[in-house]
């Protein structure tokens, strides 16, 4: 995979630059197939894209989904459904839908996850992805038992149920991810990192193009062949 790094001075000009190249891909999206079909990743800091989303104008309708979802009931603090629909709620042109379970039971959720997926089966038109500390990106955590499965390239899942290990004491969760060969099934894909500790994280997983064992899963979406990933990174 090749990629494409934009540096911004600061998080505001990072924000803007991504909910345009957002708007505009929905924009495309909804102009020549009447909808758009997006996967988005949770956190605070896309919350702000997707307001500016909800805010403009486009026609046709738009379907979000989350990247990876933490198996909790919806109106749980820490369901990333939950915090899209809120940033999505003034448009009645946008439909955020979950990966999960309403009641997030985790074998539930999984088999939800895995047959929305097959019956939309199209790209994605926008993937937005963050990444942790660790180097995970959407729930690939690289301690979880089932990591490697997550990443496969061959395996035909589109979505894995998986713990972190170790788990995140903010968010001791199971989760339901998108796996990486679904995330990479789109035409535009996006990756926003924040910070100088995680640039340098970036940067080792550059270098780790050896195909052996992979200490950071974004590796593995940085070096995919046949792709070209947007980096975005702000201080």
């Amino acid at each position: 995979m090749g990629w494409i790094e934009h540096d911004y001075p600061n998080t505001d000009a990072l924000i803007e630059q991504v909910a345009q190249e957002l708007q505009h891909a929905c924009r495309d999206a909804t102009r020549e197939r009447g909808v758009a079909w997006l996967a988005l990743a949770g956190g605070r800091t896309p919350l702000p894209i997707y307001a500016r989303l909800a805010a403009s104008a486009f026609d046709g309708s738009i379907t979000a989904i989350p990247t990876d979802e933490r198996c909790v009931p919806h109106d749980h603090p820490a369901c990333n459904l939950r915090a899209l629909r809120k940033a999505f709620a003034s448009s009645a042109g946008i439909t955020a839908n979950g990966i999960t379970r309403d009641d997030g039971d985790e074998t539930a959720s999984l088999a939800q996850a895995r047959a929305l997926l097959a019956l939309n089966a199209q790209p994605f038109d926008f993937v937005l992805l963050g990444m942790g500390a660790d180097g995970h990106f959407a729930s690939l955590f690289p301690g979880a038992a089932n990591f490697a499965e997550g990443l496969a390239m061959d395996s035909g899942i589109d979505a894995i149920a998986t713990l972190p290990d170790p788990l995140p004491p903010e968010a001791p969760f199971a989760r339901i991810s998108l796996t990486l060969p679904r995330l990479l099934h789109a035409r535009s894909i996006h990756l926003v990192v924040t910070g100088e500790d995680k640039r340098g994280v970036l940067r080792q997983a550059q270098q780790q193009d050896d195909g052996g064992a992979i200490p950071y899963p974004v590796a593995a979406l940085l070096h995919a062949r046949d792709h070209r990933l947007q980096i975005h990174w702000s201080p």
